[in-house]
């Protein structure tokens, strides 16, 4: 394989924002197990939708617990955030032996400084000196051709 591992790098959110659209007012994060608990948090829980699609992707992929993780990215300031974060994971996997990181950021559909700069860069560097060989980042969707067909499709499908 050309990868040891993969990790699905998400744009974090402070906790406080899962609290606040949890129409329940009482489930998101209240347990650990939140998002496995069915809910009607769940159609306005950013976590449970993440956890949702990465589940979905290694479904499809065939990958087994142990060949993914999920982590969250771009912090800013004080408040707590989604985590695990993504400098915490990228250090922590390579230090249990993964050599071989392949990253994708599903919720960005387009490259920009947090996947360029933030995983691409910074994070290999990071991984690199924590003891792994390589991180390819896969890129966002951008322009490719399919993307840039469905967009358009669904421009003309809702006028604003």
């Amino acid at each position: 394989s050309d990868f040891d591992h993969v990790l699905f790098s998400y744009h974090g959110l402070p906790e406080s924002h899962l609290k606040t659209a949890d129409p329940t007012g009482n489930h998101c994060l209240q347990s650990p197990d939140c998002c496995q608990v069915a809910s009607p948090a769940h159609a306005t829980c950013y976590r449970h939708q993440v956890l949702r699609t990465t589940e979905c992707f290694v479904a499809k992929a065939g990958l087994r617990p142990d060949q993914y993780s999920v982590a969250f990215q771009s912090r800013l300031g004080r408040a707590k955030w989604l985590e695990p974060s993504t400098v915490d994971t990228l250090e922590e996997l390579a230090q249990k032996g993964v050599k071989k990181l392949l990253v994708m950021c599903p919720a960005f559909v387009t490259d920009c400084l947090e996947t360029l700069e933030e995983i691409e860069l910074q994070g290999a560097e990071e991984f690199k000196q924590a003891g792994g060989e390589s991180l390819t980042l896969i890129p966002c969707l951008n322009d490719h051709e399919q993307w840039v067909s469905v967009l358009s499709r669904w421009c003309e499908k809702y006028p604003v």
